[in-house]
């Protein structure tokens, strides 16, 4: 497929991900979802001795400030959990990028769309399949819910006012 230009600032989920989260913060979010609920200790006897103590507890501290872990105190340490699911986190994130794809088109929204359909039949047809279903079904959701309660935890079409 050729491309005649590319969006300045365009950035994919994974790279919107990237620029939010640094390389340790990645990686001790990785160990915390492959282990589950983790203390410091835990998350540093995984690294090995390759990072200090103190960088994993101000590492784990701020992904708990930014909302991706939550913790509770057992004995002298906080336990963490991830509060996010990899998908989940990887879905909010996809779901931020359309938003702000469908925000740059203004009022004309029909070209990202097209380019997404275009885009999505010349990876997989399967998958355009997929996507036709997915249509259906929120159509029927819309139906028979509404368009408010159709919708993830029940938010309806942002107004523009």
């Amino acid at each position: 497929m050729r491309r005649p230009f590319l969006f300045w600032g365009f950035k994919s989920s994974q790279q919107m991900l990237d620029s939010r989260l640094g390389s340790l913060e990645r990686h001790v979010l990785a160990l915390v979802w492959e282990r589950g609920d983790s203390s410091v200790r835990d998350v540093c006897a995984r690294l090995g001795a390759t990072v200090a103590y103190t960088t994993v507890m101000t590492t784990m501290d701020r992904l708990f400030k930014k909302g991706l872990l939550s913790r509770r105190k057992v004995g002298r340490a906080f336990v963490y959990h991830a509060t996010a699911t990899r998908n989940e986190l990887e879905g909010a994130v996809a779901a931020e990028l359309v938003q702000s794809l469908l925000q740059r088109g203004g009022n004309e929204p029909l070209p990202i769309l097209s380019s997404l359909v275009d885009a999505v039949s010349d990876r997989d047809r399967a998958l355009l399949d997929e996507l036709e279903r997915l249509i259906r079904e929120k159509r029927r959701a819309i139906a028979e819910r509404g368009p408010r309660e159709a919708r993830p935890g029940g938010r309806g079409p942002r107004s523009n006012k």
